[in-house]
């Protein structure tokens, strides 16, 4: 049962962290800069997540479009 709920943790968020914003690539190496960027990037995660998208990729990449207006609007910043 442990196991299984390790690969839940596992498939549900650092497989995205992984692939999405391709964390193990990442050149961020030093100081608090690694734990600090994988905040934010679990940070984004949730709430897109909460705001409803399945697809964190898609989700990002809508998010995009409209840089100034949507971000704001899902951290719900008017």
């Amino acid at each position: 049962m442990i196991a299984r709920s390790q690969w839940t943790i596992e498939n549900r968020h650092h497989f995205v962290r992984d692939t999405t914003f391709a964390e193990d690539a990442s050149k961020v190496r030093t100081g608090h800069g690694p734990e600090n960027m994988a905040t934010l990037r679990s940070f984004a995660i949730n709430q897109l997540r909460a705001a409803g998208h399945a697809n964190i990729s898609a989700g990002l990449r809508e998010m995009s479009c409209e840089p100034f207006r949507r971000p704001r609007d899902l951290l719900d910043l008017t």
